[in-house]
């Protein structure tokens, strides 16, 4: 029984150039070991809100799946105690 596809020898694929540069981006309060992201600490939220006052995407932010839902809490009260707008 032969096989359909190939596998490509090791040799080939390290002697390619990779197009993009694989890189792994931890999420801010990772890096800072925050466990909770409470709604007073504006330095934070503001760097995570655009200029319309959304909240930035996790892809744009950098936020892992973990602190970008404490983020959106934590903006929504903000929001709801008139400290952000």
């Amino acid at each position: 029984m032969k096989r359909k596809f190939k596998r490509k020898k090791t040799e080939e694929t390290s002697q390619k150039k990779k197009k993009y540069q694989e890189f792994t981006i931890k999420c801010r309060f990772c890096r800072s070991r925050v466990d909770e992201i409470d709604y007073k600490d504006m330095h934070y939220l503001q760097k995570l809100v655009g200029s319309q006052g959304k909240l930035l995407s996790k892809k744009r932010s950098g936020n892992c799946t973990k602190h970008q839902r404490s983020v959106k809490i934590a903006i929504k009260r903000a929001r709801h105690m008139t400290l952000l707008s």
